[in-house]
Order: C-alpha cells, then sequence, then structure tokens
C-alpha cells in the first residue's frame, strides 16, 4: 500500500487548504469533492498553482456507502472532513444532517473495517461541547447539543469511539475550535463581517456578538491534520485544535474594522439570531494534548497572532476577484 490519503470535504474550506498541504507533504492524494452537475470541485478549482494537477479528484456522495468503499480502496490513509457545518440551515433541515454527518460517517468507518485502512482522521467540531462549563475547555469536557448541527457530530464522534472500542479500528478524532482564513464561507463571522465591511455596507448586520469564540487560522489547523497523519500516536483518542485566546464577537469585528481602517457601527440582524437555548456563548480550548502527542505548535497564537490572520484574511478577500465570488448582500445560512 502507498501512502495514498483519501480527504473527503476536499472542496471546502479547511479541505482545499489540507489537501495543497498534503500534496507538498508528498502524499498521494485523492481529493472526493461533492457530486454536481457544474462539474465544480469546490476551493480546488482555485488551488495554488504549485499543485494544480498533482492530485486525483473524484465527485462523490459522503451518503453512498458503496461509493466510499470504492474510493477507500488502496488507500492507507482517510482524513475525514465531509459534513453539513451550517448551524443556522440544521434548524430548517435536520434530517440533512442526520444523514451527512452520522450515516456518512459510519460508511468512512465500515469501509475501513472492511478494508483495514491504517489509520482513519475524523473532524469533529467545537460545537460538540456546547457553551463552556468550564474554561479552557479540555477534550473530556461534556458533550451538549444545542443544535441539530451539534447532535449529529455528537453522535459521528460517539460512532468512531464506538468501532475503535468494538473492533480496534484504527481512528482519532481532531475537533477544531473556530477555524479561519481564505477560502471561508460567508456563512461564518469573520468572512460574514469582511465582506460586508469590502462592500462597504453602512452597518454590519450581525446576530448577538456577546458570545467568544477561540479562532483559529487556516494554517494552524491544516498543520494539525498533517502532524496527526505523520504520527503513529493517539488512536481512540479525542484532540482539540484551538488557538486557547479567547475573543467575543463584538470585539473582533471591532478589530476588524480597525484593521481595515474603516469606522462602522455594530447592529444585530433578527433574522441571524440563534434560538436562546442553542447560541453557544463561551468557547476557549485547551491545547496541550494536541502539542504534548503530535509535537504540534501553532504560529499564529495570541491577540498579535491573531491579527496577522484577520491581515491576511482581510488581504485575500479584498482581491476583486475573490470577493466577486461571495453574495455581501445576503445572509447566507
Amino acid at each position: 500500500m502507498t501512502n495514498r490519503v483519501l480527504v473527503t470535504g476536499a472542496d471546502g474550506f479547511i479541505g482545499s487548504h489540507l489537501t495543497e498541504s498534503l500534496v507538498r507533504e508528498g502524499y498521494d492524494v485523492r481529493a472526493m469533492v461533492f457530486y454536481n452537475s457544474f462539474g465544480s470541485w469546490g476551493w480546488l478549482d482555485r488551488c495554488s498553482p504549485d499543485v494544480k494537477g498533482l492530485f486525483e479528484v473524484v465527485q462523490g456522495d459522503i451518503r453512498d456507502p458503496y461509493l466510499v468503499k470504492q474510493l477507500m480502496v488502496n488507500c492507507k490513509y482517510v482524513i475525514h472532513l465531509a459534513a453539513l457545518i451550517a448551524i443556522p440551515y440544521s434548524y430548517r433541515a435536520p434530517e440533512s444532517y442526520v444523514q451527512t454527518n452520522i450515516s456518512g460517517t459510519l460508511n468512512i468507518l465500515q469501509a475501513g473495517k472492511e478494508l483495514e485502512t491504517q489509520r482513519i482522521i475524523h473532524t469533529s467540531t467545537s460545537e460538540v461541547y456546547g457553551s463552556a462549563l468550564t474554561v479552557p475547555i479540555t477534550e473530556d469536557h461534556p458533550l451538549q447539543g444545542q443544535s441539530p448541527y451539534s447532535a449529529t457530530k455528537i453522535a459521528a464522534d460517539q460512532l468512531v469511539n464506538s468501532f475503535y472500542a468494538s473492533f480496534d479500528l484504527p481512528v482519532l478524532t481532531l475537533r477544531p475550535f473556530n477555524t479561519f482564513g481564505p477560502r471561508q464561507s460567508a456563512r461564518a463571522i469573520i468572512p460574514t463581517i469582511i465582506t460586508q465591511l469590502v462592500a462597504k455596507n453602512k452597518s454590519l448586520k450581525l446576530g448577538t456578538i456577546a458570545p467568544t469564540r477561540d479562532f483559529t487560522y487556516i494554517e494552524d489547523t491544516v498543520s494539525a491534520f498533517v502532524s496527526a497523519i505523520k504520527s503513529e500516536k493517539g488512536l481512540g483518542q479525542v484532540f482539540n485544535i484551538g488557538s486557547s485566546f479567547e475573543v467575543s464577537i463584538g470585539e473582533t469585528a471591532h478589530l476588524i474594522a480597525d484593521l481595515m481602517g474603516i469606522s462602522k457601527v455594530l447592529i444585530n440582524d433578527n433574522e441571524r439570531l440563534r434560538p436562546v437555548n442553542s447560541e453557544v456563548q463561551r468557547l476557549c480550548a485547551a491545547n496541550t494534548k494536541l502539542k504534548d502527542t503530535f509535537g504540534w505548535d501553532q504560529k499564529y497564537g495570541g491577540i498579535e497572532g491573531f491579527k496577522k490572520g484577520l491581515l491576511e484574511t482581510i488581504d485575500w478577500f479584498s482581491n476583486p476577484e475573490n470577493i466577486g465570488l461571495y453574495k455581501s448582500a445576503l445572509y447566507n445560512i
């Protein structure tokens, strides 16, 4: 078996950056992108020139167990990123999240068991913790399903744990907190702010601005995945990927506006508010376990690292070719 790795969800924000990084690290990458009639590979259509044409792209659907197994044949590793992740849309279409996030993960696990895949990395989310009961949030923090999205990710995480316990499947779970950077969907808060400011909107339309988040720049998140795939450690365990730096949504909006040299008045948009009991009020990661196990270290830590990452993100979104791909006037759920 070669060093071939299947990346599901490779057309997305994290998946496209990870695909590029794995190619540069010398891996034989098979990138699974969501099938569509346009023949679009998502962000891989705009991949960096130095990796263009150096990886295999296959269109498919994570919900199809037969296709998933076919794509995993002869893959030594699997990094499973494919998921529905938008929290507001999970209020409208929870069944879609069950099929994609739970059944899709089961398809990966079952195929991995049958094919004897050597290492499977499953992607979780900080949303499974709900509002922090203790800070910083360690990997043994209680799981709280405060949205249909987070509930399906909890179920997927538990399936992963069960296949390790029941079948000794070589799996581990990486749990990113709020990753940000170039290519991120406008459904996420930082692109929401930047795209509105780049469009010179007179005011910012945001949901509640009091909750705090642990933002991690995309380069640091990707390096955590690469560190995990290179290692033989960590099987059966969960690892947070976070900066351990906490900042509120409101503070983030003001900081971005300052970095862009823009004075803005924040306003709330009722359409963007989560149900009260569903809103996650506080997230801040403990990342010691990730560092100690895989030797991971962040390049964008603390307030200065956060500012550096924001400047790089602002620069990317300020490019007319990039901002033209977004509909900043619309609320993307």
